[in-house]
């Protein structure tokens, strides 16, 4: 089947949804959570048959891994499910409202945006996820995963049609983009009028050709380079530990950590034992040549950093590191080489905080926290579609409310103007 034929297909189905109460889609939603459990062996069957093709074709581990399903992930799918259904519907939600001089009651409402067309790379999750959330906000989804999660997409998007089905909602309001060819992909970029809004997710090669090409709005998620920039005033055994969760607890993510930036007035403490302590756990850091001294002082190996390195977003166990002479220089470190996902301070200066919040150009900044808690399900949000990094309509987790549009709702007694 065509892409244009799927998107005429999407488009009545999305007639239907944004029509659909939400006693209806909770139903459904909760119906494929069970559907997904329900059906485990066939999808982890399939799911391996890609991971051993993957394996083959010499995918990397951070690619590897974002492929990869188990028993604990399905599950987290399907938790996912069934966290979207106990949120809100934001459909309808006034935003506000108000009475003209003339008597005319204005309304602004939330409305789904109609078809979305999510392109996306390796990871099966977003599958559910993507369905998950277009549909509670009524729209229809176009999911064109990578030839590399095939088997896995389409064993997944089976369950859910069926689980649609089953709820009775359309079934065309899920559907699989045939992953073989490049050109399915071209051809979402320019179904302008069939899709209504396309969000990629994946590398930067493929987000930066979806943003340049496409003719349908796009809203662009974005490459992760996250920094962790440990103050003069941190406490060194917080910093610690929210560094070493920021880059290890799963390193293939966009949240995860993937530079290191300390104040001069606490680098020798704090890198001697943070070097060492990244190196037990697997790291290999890129660093200025003030991280490099520290690393022979320690007897940890230190490779001197490019700017290339510093701009990198790793999905590995790799770190680039700096010493910074003031939170001066971390500003203009990250202004050089951040993504505008999420940025952290580690610090006990509420002044040093106040300032890196409002200088810090990003969807997310942490304070004390770790980069990891840039998430949809973190945030409250249920499952995300995404984390924006633009500045239009959506920045940040993109939940609920952020796949929805607005209308303005205009009553009057038979004004005239």
């Amino acid at each position: 089947m065509s892409v244009q034929e799927q998107g005429r297909r999407a488009k009545a189905a999305a007639g239907v949804l944004a029509t659909a109460t939400r006693a209806a889609k909770d139903a459904a939603l909760r119906t494929m959570a069970d559907a997904l459990v329900r059906r485990t062996p066939e999808i982890l069957a399939a799911n391996e048959a890609d991971v051993e093709a993957g394996r083959a074709a010499g995918l990397t581990p951070a690619l590897l891994d974002r492929l990869a399903l188990n028993d604990y992930r399905l599950e987290g799918m399907a938790s996912g499910l069934h966290q979207v259904a106990g949120l809100p519907d934001p459909v309808g939600e006034v935003i506000r409202g108000s009475t003209l001089p003339n008597g005319l009651e204005l309304r602004q409402v939330r409305v789904p945006l109609g078809v979305l067309g999510i392109v996306y790379e390796a990871r099966p999750n977003v599958t559910a996820d993507a369905a998950g959330l277009c549909l509670k906000a009524g729209n229809a989804v176009l999911l064109r995963g990578s030839s590399s999660a095939a088997h896995s997409n389409a064993a997944i998007v089976a369950v859910l049609r069926d689980a649609l089905q089953t709820a009775g909602l359309p079934e065309d309001a899920v559907q699989l983009v045939d992953a073989s060819s490049r050109e399915t992909v071209k051809q979402l970029m320019r179904a302008r009028g069939l899709v209504d809004v396309l969000i990629p997710r994946g590398g930067a090669s493929l987000i930066r050709s979806v943003v340049e090409e496409s003719t349908v709005p796009v809203i662009e998620t974005g490459v992760g380079n996250c920094h962790v920039y440990v103050d003069a005033a941190a406490d060194l055994d917080m910093a610690l530990e929210i560094l070493l969760n920021a880059k290890t607890s799963r390193p293939s993510v966009c949240n995860a950590a993937e530079s290191l930036l300390v104040h001069r007035a606490i680098a020798e403490p704090f890198l001697a034992r943070a070097l060492p302590a990244l190196r037990d756990a697997g790291v290999t850091v890129h660093g200025d040549v003030d991280v490099v001294e520290a690393g022979h002082r320690r007897g940890v190996d230190v490779f001197e950093a490019t700017d290339d390195d510093f701009g990198a977003e790793y999905l590995s166990l790799d770190l680039s590191a700096a010493v910074v002479g003031s939170l001066d220089e971390a500003v203009a470190h990250i202004a050089r080489f951040g993504s505008g996902h999420t940025e952290a301070i580690v610090t006990g200066s509420l002044d040093a905080a106040r300032e890196f919040t409002a200088r810090v150009d990003a969807a997310a900044v942490m304070v004390n926290a770790s980069t990891r808690f840039t998430d949809g399900e973190e945030f409250g949000f249920g499952a995300e579609i995404g984390i924006s990094t633009q500045k239009l309509h959506a920045r940040g987790p993109m939940g609920l409310p952020e796949l929805t549009s607005t209308k303005y709702v205009v009553t009057g007694t038979g004004q005239v103007r």
